[in-house]
Order: structure tokens, then C-alpha cells, then sequence
């Protein structure tokens, strides 16, 4: 878990790109395996069950997606792309069994290891920031060289505001936007867990803390998908906390975020009014490319609307439209549509709608357990962060949306047999 979002941890085998999340994954679900295969143990929770079948209708969509490639390219990038997903899904499915069997100890240790990996990320990326601007040096350089890991990489140079560049710290990331919207997650899931702590618990301080360091970084990003996901997240807690948002619970750490945020923005006053110009503008090109991917999917809906034109062959499709072999779709809805048609987006919205199923049964079992509510509705936030930042960036094909998901697939399991639920208990 600790390890899951350091994509830039990755080496060349074979011609294929493998990441430290893709052995770690695959390791854990051979592992699982061969435990089940041992004890003859082929029992599964319902939830496990239902995920199952999800993942058999994806791969079906997609293997009958593979009769609309057209190059040997695109079956390169079809075979890679399969190959990830089944992947991601098995560790889904695994992961989802494992933890459903387990205490609610442990899930609240997988939950704390899951974020304690993406709080490293984030110390990581103020500390390559700090390099950069410091000396100009590359930190991927200096930490991943000695494994064999280092590829390309350095942090994000946003452009130049007279002779000082712009950076935008990507951590163990690929793109500093997919460090913003990761950490939308853990910003969602943790401040309602925050609010409901009570003043003496001896959590409260730390997860200040946490909160208000994760925040740091994810300015750090200057990403606008990232303020996007987590905005749309607070509108969502704001239905149950309301005037809890604006308590001096909130606003004390907060200004100690603003004032820190202050004092480094008040030494380069000029510097950062352009940034923050160029980041808030909808009219550079940036803003424009992300709008003008939605005017794509006409074209390829026309020859391909049922199962698209195959998975993960956006980039040669529109290699005549964007000019590059390595663009991506940078929209999660623009990669679904185009990819697996309108049987696939149908399919992930009936994906979508179980996730939401198993999240309003936390809902209801949060009526009864303490902290369980503010994590239901945690998740709940994170999960409508994440759709919307995914509307402009795509990250829901990546290993942490994977966790999320098992966190949010698992709970109801989980924590419904502390209240006698005869199923559950049957389940376990």
C-alpha cells in the first residue's frame, strides 16, 4: 500500500515499462493464490463476487474491442493495456477478499499505510521542489539512478517568469497533475475523520498535521484538476458538517497553511501574481487542449460506437489530430468512450453505480458506529472529487483509484459485523 503511487519507480524489462505498484500487485495476488489454492478455500464475499463478474464484462468488452485495431501499433498498445488491467482488476478482487476477512484494526491499518505512502510522495515533492529552486538539481537523478530506475524524469517546469523558472513538483508521480488528484483521497477521506474526533483524542493533532502538509503539496502542484476534485469534495461534506467547515477546528490549521503560504509568496509578490495568472486563465493552450479532446469522440463514435477503437489506442487514433504518438486522452470519460464505445461507458457507469451502492450501505451502518459515518462520508467525497478531476485528467486507470476502490468495496464487510448482521458474520 505504503508503495502503490510511486509510478516513477519503474524499469524497462522486455520492452515493457514496469513499476514497483506492478510487481508488488502481482506479487500479492500470487500470493493470494497459492494460500487459497492450499487450504482448498474458493470463498468469496458477495462483493467479491459481483466484482468478479464486472471484471469478466470489462475483459469481454475489450477482447471484442480487439477486432476494430487496425495496425500492429495498436495491437502493441492493446496487449499492454490488457495486461495492466488485468493486473489492477485481480489486486482489486484479491485485495477486496483479503481485507473483508480481517478486522477493522487491520482495515484502518491498511487505510493509514495506504496514506502514509502518499504522504511520503508528497514529502518527496516539496523536497525536489526545494532542490530545484535551491541548486537547479534533479532529485529522480540523485535517489532513483542507484536502483536503475531513473528513466527521464526531474520535476515539472511549468515555463519561465522573466529568467526563474516555474516548477510544479510531480514527486514519484509521472505528472504533477496525477500527484494533485491523488491527493485529493487522502485530503477528503481524513478531514471528515478529523472533524469527528474529540478534543483530547490523541489523533486529532496528527491528523492536523497530515492535513495540513498533504494541502501544502497539493499547491505544490499548481494543478487545476486537483482544486477542481477537491472542491467539488468539500461541496460534498459540506451537505453534513456545513457550519463544521468554518469552526475554529478548521480555520486554525488552515491559517497556519495560509500564513506558511504567505510568507513564501510575499518574498516573490511578482512572481507568483503571474503564476497564479497563468493557472487561473481557461484561455491558454493548455485549458483549450483539454476542452478540445471532448470534439474528438464525434469521429471515432461514427466508425466504432459500440466497443470503440480498442483499449489504450487513443494515442495512435489521434496521432493525426494531436501530432505526438505518446499523447493521452487526459480525460478518464474521453479514454472510456473512445477506447470500449458506448457498451464500455455503460458498463463503468454500472461499475460506478455498485461503488455507490456499496458506499450509501456504509452510509447506513455509519448511523450506528462512531467514525464510521465520517468515513463513509470521506470516501464519499473522494470518490466525487476524483469523477470530477477526471473529467480533465485521467487517473482512475491508475493502482491507487484500485485502493480506493477496495477501501470503499471492503468497508460495509467490514464494519457491518460489529453490528450482528447474521450475513456478514455468515460471510466471514
Amino acid at each position: 500500500m505504503a508503495t502503490i503511487t510511486f509510478a516513477n519507480v519503474r524499469w524497462t524489462l522486455g520492452g515493457l515499462d514496469v513499476n514497483v505498484s506492478d510487481v508488488t500487485a502481482s506479487l500479492f495476488v500470487l500470493a493470494f493464490l497459492l494460500y487459497r489454492v492450499e487450504r482448498a478455500d474458493w470463498s468469496l464475499p458477495r462483493t467479491s463476487a459481483v466484482l468478479a463478474l464486472f471484471f469478466g464484462a470489462f475483459a469481454l468488452v475489450y477482447l471484442i474491442g480487439y477486432f476494430n485495431l487496425e495496425t500492429a501499433a495498436d495491437r502493441d498498445l492493446f496487449a499492454k493495456g490488457l495486461a495492466k488491467f488485468v493486473v489492477h482488476f485481480a489486486f482489486l478482487l484479491a485485495a477486496v477478499a483479503h481485507l473483508a476477512r480481517r478486522s477493522e484494526r487491520f482495515y484502518w491499518r491498511t487505510l493509514g499505510w495506504f496514506v502514509a505512502g502518499l504522504a511520503v510522495n508528497a514529502a518527496y515533492g516539496l523536497l525536489e521542489l526545494a532542490v530545484a529552486e535551491t541548486t537547479g538539481g534533479n532529485l529522480d537523478r540523485a535517489v532513483l539512478s542507484p536502483i536503475g530506475a531513473y528513466q527521464r524524469g526531474g520535476i515539472n517546469v511549468f515555463g519561465l517568469v522573466g529568467d526563474a523558472e516555474v516548477y510544479r513538483t510531480n514527486a514519484l508521480t509521472l505528472d504533477p497533475n496525477h500527484l494533485a488528484v491523488m491527493l485529493v483521497v487522502p485530503l477528503l477521506v481524513l478531514f471528515p475523520l478529523y472533524l469527528g474526533l474529540d478534543r483530547d483524542h490523541r489523533w486529532r493533532v496528527p491528523l492536523a498535521g497530515v492535513l495540513g502538509f498533504l494541502l501544502v503539496a497539493e499547491l505544490a502542484t499548481l494543478s487545476r484538476s486537483g482544486a477542481l476534485g477537491l472542491g467539488v469534495g468539500l461541496l460534498v461534506l459540506a451537505v453534513p458538517y456545513g457550519r463544521r467547515l468554518v469552526s475554529p477546528r478548521v480555520l486554525i490549521p488552515l491559517g497556519a497553511v495560509a500564513g506558511v503560504i504567505a510568507l513564501t509568496v510575499a518574498q516573490r509578490a511578482g512572481f507568483f501574481e503571474q503564476v497564479l495568472r497563468a493557472r487561473t486563465s481557461l484561455e491558454g493552450g493548455g485549458g483549450r487542449a483539454h476542452l478540445e479532446l471532448y470534439e474528438l469522440l464525434p469521429p471515432v463514435l461514427e466508425g466504432n460506437p459500440l466497443f470503440g477503437r480498442g483499449l489504450n489506442t487513443f494515442s495512435t487514433y489521434y496521432e493525426f489530430v494531436t501530432g505526438r504518438t505518446n499523447w493521452g486522452p487526459h480525460s478518464y470519460y474521453v479514454a472510456v468512450i473512445s477506447e470500449s464505445g458506448l457498451v464500455g461507458l455503460g458498463l463503468f457507469l454500472g461499475y460506478l453505480a455498485y461503488l455507490l451502492r456499496r458506499l450509501s450501505v456504509l452510509h447506513r451502518v455509519g448511523t450506528r458506529l462512531e467514525l464510521v459515518r465520517p468515513l463513509a462520508w470521506g470516501l464519499t467525497a473522494a470518490l466525487s472529487g476524483t469523477l470530477a478531476a477526471n473529467a480533465f485528467y485521467l487517473t482512475m486507470q491508475m493502482y491507487y483509484f484500485f485502493v480506493f476502490a477496495m477501501l470503499a468495496f471492503a468497508a460495509p464487510v467490514v464494519f457491518r459485523r460489529r453490528l450482528g448482521d447474521p450475513l456478514a458474520r455468515a460471510r466471514h
